[in-house]
This record gives structure tokens, sequence and C-alpha cells, in this order.
């Protein structure tokens, strides 16, 4: 049975499923039934400096998008940081280390810039017998505007600073989290691993508003008719996340670095693709506010499962596999060659792969062939660009097949080329051509 046991920078937990900081973790009675159902470690809810806490609004906090079927897809968060008691949150925290020995408990922190608050919230944290701390510098709403959150994610020589102080004055592991709203992923984390930070985690949220009520036109969530701008996730931000999670990975000056992989992250196989990308642990949060906390059995189940059917043994054995066949465009083999082929045994005639070639790609499905209603791939006209298997509604009725060397592209009237070409020496690119010349 495959052994699902993590060690992410010193911290040990059952399972790499943690839960991200965010309501879910904002105190004893939430983080203690994650546990018992299952979640390997939890990050507390993003703790701010000693004095009054932070005012949160007292109305709608989270905007949606749902697919068609009211599944949802990502929820924009207007919440800030913890509305309760540094000390509270500090006894609590405390207590629940001492009953959960074998969970990782991590101390999100959110404080000013300013080295002295830093240095003053470090000891009080490190006496919760806490495993680690995650620096949050990712939320984009309310706290970035007071100079926290991304305003400093987005500098990365505040960044640098910062991990500076904190290696300094705690003995704990240091996680970075970092903001996916900047241009490029990877100069923060460059920043952060020359601070000496022991890990980075992303993405945070995404700056968002996620609809406007055509009847108030007031965003939503709308507080006394106006609304704000928050922090976008869910399973919509996946797709950004695993991007820049590969970025870092992949990049010379941070390759080696542990990451913690978050965004959207709601069954196991989206965990299996966080880490062959090169996540060693993953953090959830939106598919526990709408599955509950029991959802993590199913990812336990369905990591170890499909480990044991591919004969993986532990997380080592999947972490960072993607990442050498992650590439630049230009990079890409131009003599690779696939068409599309449909089975007609599985087809059920609805039309939808014609639809989308006619309309907005190649013109390569028939929709009659001898007056009768029959969807088949035109090879002259196939770049198997493979839109139609996307929106197919059949699972593997419309498959991709690879044309092998020497054989016939009916579409360029050639035979396919053995060779690996690229584009940066393909004739048809102008650096190229200046080169040869």
């Amino acid at each position: 049975m495959a052994d699902l046991r993590n060690n992410f920078v010193g911290i040990k937990s059952p399972n790499p499923f943690w839960l991200a900081s965010a309501p879910p973790t904002d105190k004893a009675y939430n983080v203690e039934r994650a546990f018992k159902a299952g979640w390997g470690g939890v990050v507390w809810k993003t703790l701010g400096e000693e004095g009054p806490p932070v005012v949160n609004v007292n109305g709608p906090r989270y905007g949606a998008i749902w697919g068609a079927d009211r599944r949802l897809l990502g929820l924009n968060n207007i919440e800030l940081i913890t509305d309760r008691d540094l000390y509270v949150n500090l006894r609590e925290m405390k207590q629940v280390k001492m009953n959960w020995p074998d969970r990782a408990l991590i101390a999100s922190i959110m404080v000013p810039c300013e080295e002295n608050a830093w240095k003053a919230i470090l000891p009080l944290v490190e006496e919760t017998g806490a495993d680690g701390i995650e620096l949050n510098f990712g939320c984009p709403h309310g706290m970035s505007e007071r100079g926290m959150g991304s305003a400093v994610g987005q500098v990365p020589e505040y960044i640098e600073m910062v991990v500076r102080w904190c290696k300094q004055y705690t003995r704990m592991p240091v996680i970075t989290k970092l903001t996916p709203n900047i241009t490029d992923i990877r100069k923060p984390a460059r920043a952060a691993r020359a601070g000496g930070t022991d890990a980075v985690s992303l993405i945070n949220t995404i700056n968002s508003i996620t609809g406007v009520n055509l009847d108030t036109f007031s965003p939503e969530p709308s507080i006394d008719g106006r609304g704000s701008h928050g922090g976008y996730c869910g399973p919509a931000v996946k797709p950004i996340a695993l991007n820049m999670v590969a970025e870092i990975a992949r990049d010379p000056e941070t390759h080696g670095l542990p990451i913690s992989g978050i965004g959207g992250v709601t069954t196991w196989r989206d965990a299996a693709e966080f880490m062959a990308l090169g996540a060693g642990n993953v953090q959830v949060c939106t598919a526990a506010m709408t599955y509950g906390f029991k959802i993590v059995q199913e990812m336990i189940t369905g990591l170890s499962d499909w480990m044991d059917a591919k004969g993986h043994r532990t997380l080592d054995d999947i972490s960072g596999r993607a990442v050498p066949n992650v590439t630049d465009w230009q990079y890409l083999n131009l003599n690779y060659i696939t068409k599309a082929k449909i089975d007609q045994d599985a087809c059920i005639k609805c039309g939808r792969c014609h639809i989308a070639c006619e309309d907005t790609s190649h013109q390569a499905i028939t929709q009659l062939v001898n007056g009768v209603r029959h969807f088949e791939v035109i090879e002259e006209e196939c770049v198997g660009c493979n839109l139609c298997v996307n929106v197919c509604p059949v699972d593997n009725c419309i498959t991709m097949e690879t044309l092998p060397a020497g054989t016939l592209d009916r579409r360029t009237g050639k035979p396919v080329d053995p060779n690996y070409a690229n584009w940066t020496t393909h004739p048809n690119n102008p650096m190229a051509r200046q080169a040869a010349e």
C-alpha cells in the first residue's frame, strides 16, 4: 500500500493534504474537526499583530461563479485575516498542537512591514509549539490597502527583507506565501530564496470581481449597495496555479525550492498534478468549504489507490516527475502530427464536434455523408487541434492519434518527418533565417 506520509521541510504529517489559511482554520473547533476527519495539517487563519483585531464586514463575504449545473467553480472572498484576539488564537493553537502532535500546524502571519512587528510576534507563535510559519504575502484585498498582503508580495525586495527578519528571529521553518497578482512569479520566489526561506506556497487568491447585480448595479458580494474587489479561488484558478508552480520548479534559480501547492485542489487527481509539477504537498480551502472536511477521505483513498495501481510507493516517486516535460512553446516539436478520430459506435450524433470545428476551427468534420447525418474527420483539413475532443460530451468518443514517421500527412501532402524540429530552427522564423545567413 502506498505510503502517504509527508515530510515537508522537516514538518511531518500523515498525508500531504493540509487545510489552507482561511475560514476553515479560524479556531480550535474547526481545526479539531478537520483533524478528526483526517487532514494531515492546517495553516491557521492568518494572525495579525497584538492589539485591537481587524474588523470584517457584517454582510456577504463571497461572490461565486457556477457551472451550468450550479457546481461551484470559484469563490470571490472579501474576508480579511482573523478578527479574533491574537492571544485567544495563540492559546487555542497551543492546545490543538498538544492534542494532535502528529499533525502539522502552521501559523499564517501578516503584520506591518516593519522589523519590530515581526520580531514581536514570532516568539509568541513559537511558544505555541507550531511546526512552522507561513508569511502571508498574498491577500489582494483589504490588508493590501494597508501595506500588507500582496502589497508586500508584489515587491521582491520587501519579500527578501521580511524573510531575512523571520529567519533571524525564529527557529521555525519559514514558508513564504506568494501572490499570483504579479507578472512573473519567478521573481518573488527568487527573492524569498535569497532571503533564506525554507519553502514557498502558492498561489494565494487572484484579484477579482466575480459579477455585477444588474438590478442594483453593485458588484457581488454587495455591502449596503457597494462592492469591492476580492480574492478569487476554487477550481477555476487551478490552471493558473499549476503553471506558476511549474515555473518555480523549473527555474534554475529556484529549482529544488520546496513548494506547497495551492489553488483549486478538489480531488486526489488535482493533488497528484500539483505534486507531479514539483509541489511537496497541497493546501485546500474551497473544496472543504463546499463539501465539508470529510472530502479529505476521498482525496486520501483516491491518491493511495492510484499510486498503488501505478506502482508508486511514496510521494517522492511522483514529486516533480512532470517538470522535465514542461518547456517553452518555442521548443515544441513541430514535426509531431496528430489527427482526430471519431468512434462511430460511441458517437451519439449530437453534432457538437461539427459545430465547433465548422464555426470556430478548421472545417474538418462532416455533418452529412451521402445525405445521412454522419460526423467524420476530414483528414485533409484536420490540424490536430483537439477542440472536438474537448467539446464532445462522450468520454473517449473522439481521440487523437499520432501519425507515425513516414506516414503521409494528407493535409500537407508530405510524409511525417521523423526528426525533431522546433521554432528556433524553423525556416519561417526570421531569427533562424538570420542565424543561417
